[in-house]
């Protein structure tokens, strides 16, 4: 049985402590964080325990189809008291019945050997040990891919919030300037107060969109602090905004078919379904009958005799027996649990159904998700330098006195949100990447270089 590769991999002790006792300015990489958060996050540890957990479980199997060795031993002390209820006496005193009393001591010891020759149900729930094995590792490969995608979702919420800031910032400095001006303009008499009142409802807006935007910012690295286990991590930003992955190259329908092979989700209920089966087998057995082999050693040794004599002996008695076991009559117990395991395996099935469907939908949505993305982003990037030069062309007109205030305040704010809307696009289209890898289960944390590789060194 062939395990995933990504199970328990060492986690860089090292590395982690160097985060957590580095300056707060020093900036970490998405790989770097997710070592930390492997090291720190209470469900990725969870399911590693519960894997290891269902590893002894899936062992435990083993139990039933190997021999076991049983051991007991006793010591006891009787005092014995013999008082017939009327003296007999004979002519020779020797032969005369008398009361009598004495203490004897009795020690066993015996050591049991038994293998099971014929148990369907044991053999049944040894099968299942493989299966549940597999579960186990698949659950815990699905924790380690939630893992990855929580952390750079984290990780790009920050850049995104604060890329978002800085605009907001930006935006409110150019309409702090265009206010100015229109103030200017008013006192020489070159525009109404209507320029001024416009430029200053729009800066009061900037200052309240500043505050929301400092807000996100915090929430979002406290969010991310959470995930990672640092206290104030820094994630690094984009070395080049126009490098971004690539498109994927395979049609939608061959990621899904990969979804229905790796992913973990179908894995599980596959496994699932394979353990059903073997459940009802295991039912089913409670027909059948039981045979096992047995050994047995054991001796008994009388100190100072027993209740029949007073003379001290040894006794040895070394056995082998085969032990049939046919159920006859289980008060129709087996019966219903029979039906209960069928039932229980239609629903296995159709588990499977699901996860299926449920995968191949998430892998058609991640898959056109990122396609989309990647043209959203190209479609931002061409309206970013429209809204430059609508920009441009309004501020010329307003020096010249075609364009009002207005125009300009409302060139700003589209070039603005422009800008803000190609940033989240971006930082959406690496996180899709991994969604995409995540719904085919095929994410590993070898996908994390090529956008580590994006950021700055």
């Amino acid at each position: 049985m062939k395990l995933p590769r990504t199970l328990f991999r060492a986690l860089p002790l090292a590395a982690v402590m160097a985060f957590a006792c580095a300056p707060h300015a020093q900036a970490q990489s998405l790989v770097e964080l997710y070592d930390a958060a492997r090291g720190y996050d209470a469900s990725y540890m969870a399911a590693k325990s519960l894997y290891e957990a269902n590893l002894a479980k899936a062992n435990q199997t083993l139990g039933g189809v190997l021999p076991s060795i049983a051991l007991s031993a006793s010591a006891s002390r009787t005092y014995f008291n013999y008082r017939p209820d009327y003296p007999v006496v004979n002519a020779d005193p020797t032969k005369s019945i008398l009361p009598s009393e004495r203490y004897y001591g009795t020690g066993s010891a015996a050591i049991t050997l038994t293998q099971p020759i014929y148990r369907p149900a044991v053999w049944a729930t040894y099968k299942q040990g493989g299966p549940l094995l597999q579960q186990a590792a698949a659950q815990y490969e699905a924790a380690e891919q939630d893992l990855l995608v929580r952390v750079s979702q984290a990780y790009f919420d920050v850049l995104t919030s604060e890329d978002s800031l800085e605009l907001v910032q930006a935006q409110k400095k150019a309409v702090g300037e265009q206010l100015a001006s229109a103030k200017r303009n008013f006192e020489v008499g070159t525009t109404t107060i209507t320029g001024v009142r416009d430029a200053q409802a729009r800066f009061d807006l900037t200052t309240a969109q500043e505050i929301a935007a400092a807000n996100d910012v915090s929430i979002k690295r406290l969010a991310l602090d959470l995930v990672v286990g640092l206290s104030n991590a820094k994630p690094k930003r984009l070395l080049n905004n126009s490098q971004l992955v690539k498109a994927p190259t395979d049609d939608v329908n061959v990621w899904v078919s990969q979804s229905e092979v790796a992913s973990p989700a179908v894995r599980q209920a596959q496994l699932g379904l394979e353990v059903a089966r073997l459940e009802v087998d295991k039912a089913v057995a409670g027909h059948k009958p039981t045979l096992d082999a047995q050994v047995s050693y054991g001796g008994v040794r009388n100190v100072a005799g027993n209740a029949t004599q007073s003379v001290p002996s040894h006794i040895y008695n070394p056995s082998a027996a085969i032990v049939l076991n046919l159920p006859i009559f289980s008060g129709f117990a087996t019966d219903y649990r029979v039906k209960e395991t069928v039932s229980l395996e239609s629903k296995a099935r159709a588990d499977l159904e699901a996860a299926k469907r449920n995968t191949a939908q998430a892998t058609r949505t991640a898959y056109f998700g990122l396609v989309a993305g990647l043209s959203q982003v190209l479609a931002y990037e061409a309206a970013e330098a429209s809204s430059q030069s609508s920009l441009d062309a309004n501020k010329l007109g307003y020096s010249v006195g075609v364009n009002i205030n207005i125009d300009v305040l409302n060139a700003q704010s589209q070039l603005y949100q422009t800008k803000r809307d190609l940033a989240k696009a971006r930082y959406d289209v690496l996180v899709g990447t991994l969604k995409l890898r995540q719904a085919t289960g095929t994410l590993t944390p070898q996908d994390l270089q090529p956008i580590n590789a994006l950021l700055t060194p």
